[in-house]
């Protein structure tokens, strides 16, 4: 009902964002539980440059129809959605922070649950602002 709409965007958006901070918790979590693990590599989480590409991207669009085709049947320019970029999970194989073969820093972890989690909260807060917006354009229509 609202998928082209700005409520729609912005309310995708901020659910893909709640997605891959659930997603990023669970490996801070893991990377956590396994800091004492002899040559156990952390996981790290990457999404938020990629989607930012994928904006600015779309900013870059050439200015006229025309360009978009060659030869009026191959396109050059295919539009990508926000919906398909997807959080990737790299490992990191090249640095080693303990003498164990362990690369997990217990600091950098703690301030990246404690980052995701504020995260988290700030885009639900939004959720709800988005919701109450909606509700008041609603009422304001009866």
């Amino acid at each position: 009902m609202f998928s082209g709409t700005s409520f729609g965007i912005n309310l995708n958006l901020l659910k893909r964002g709640l997605d891959v901070s659930l997603l990023r918790y669970n490996v801070t979590a893991n990377n956590i539980a396994n800091a004492d693990t002899p040559n156990f590599k952390r996981s790290t989480v990457s999404f938020e440059a990629e989607l930012k590409r994928l904006l600015d991207l779309e900013k870059q669009k050439p200015p006229f129809e025309g360009a978009l085709m060659y030869d009026r049947s191959h396109e050059m320019f295919k539009a990508r959605t926000s919906g398909e970029v997807q959080p990737r999970v790299t490992l990191d194989y090249l640095t080693t922070a303990k003498n164990n073969g362990n690369n997990v820093d217990m600091e950098e972890e703690i301030m990246t649950a404690t980052t995701t989690q504020l995260l988290y909260q700030a885009m639900l807060s939004e959720i709800n602002g988005e919701f109450q917006r909606m509700n008041i354009s609603l009422s304001m229509r009866a």
